[in-house]
């Protein structure tokens, strides 16, 4: 089998370290184009895969194809390898934000076999969150099946991946596909407090990482609800609960609440 990337931007980078990483995929079932020979050249020697600049060709070999170009390119690279895609012997998945199953389908201009996905950067470490939505119909059962498990095999690959509707696509994007910017916003300033603190950046920046994934896997993996383990850190008169008090009195949930809005917001209108 073959997954083709058409797009080897930041997100496809990450899709390919991680499905490498875990050793699931191998360097041979994966090739790619990209717009740029440079670009083709740096992920074939940082990855290991064949690239090129051609996207017709990726199409024409691939079993499943991955459209990881920007929203603003979609159109014309569908116009590109429309007639070299169907729904009997190729497996779109797109990634695109804004862009829905049947915007693409139309686009082509036929029936296919298409999933939309949304995985994050954490991807390349083998932590990703990906959603996978799939159409409202198929006609043959079979296929659909067979699709929707082979999609969260690649998917689960580099991180975990869940079935979502997509009427939910852009609320998933505000709170998980563009997260990773804002906690590397919040360990940034984390750190740059310890730095005023005294503390060297290099192990500001390790102890503000850590904690925040220490954190994430206590939510993860004891089912606690996030306030009900706040409160065991938050001794009576203690540190934890002053430096809580100030985030709250500068309005930290609604600032987080009001960004991820925004987001959910400019991904319905993309």
């Amino acid at each position: 089998m073959k997954i083709g990337f058409i797009g080897l931007g930041n997100m496809a980078a990450a899709m390919i370290g991680g499905m490498l990483g875990t050793g699931v995929f191998q360097a041979d079932e994966i090739i790619g184009s990209a717009r740029t020979q440079e670009t083709a050249d740096r992920i074939a020697k940082k990855y290991g895969i064949v690239t090129g600049t051609d996207n017709r060709e990726t199409a024409k070999q691939a079993d499943v194809l991955i459209l990881a170009v920007k929203p603003v390119f979609l159109t014309e690279v569908i116009a590109e390898i429309m007639d070299l895609v169907d729904g009997e012997r190729t497996l779109v998945i797109s990634i695109a934000a804004g862009r829905s199953i049947d915007w693409i389908e139309k686009e082509f201009g036929k029936t296919l076999r298409i999933i939309r996905c949304m995985p994050n950067t954490p991807a390349m470490v083998g932590e990703g969150c990906t959603c996978v939505c799939l159409k409202e119909t198929f006609s043959d059962r079979c296929v659909y099946d067979n699709d929707k498990e082979l999609a969260l095999r690649i998917m689960n690959s580099f991180g975990k991946a869940s079935i979502l509707p997509e009427r939910l696509m852009d609320a998933f994007i505000g709170v998980a596909g563009s997260a990773p910017a804002y906690v590397f916003l919040f360990i940034e300033a984390m750190a740059d407090a310890a730095v005023m603190a005294g503390m060297p950046r290099k192990q500001a920046y390790e102890f503000a990482s850590q904690s925040v994934l220490g954190s994430a896997k206590m939510v993860l993996e004891t089912g606690r609800h996030p306030g009900e383990l706040k409160d065991m850190v938050c001794s009576p008169a203690g540190t934890t609960i002053e430096a809580v008090r100030v985030l709250e009195e500068k309005g930290m949930r609604a600032a987080v609440i009001d960004a991820i809005q925004a987001c959910v917001d400019k991904a319905g209108n993309m």
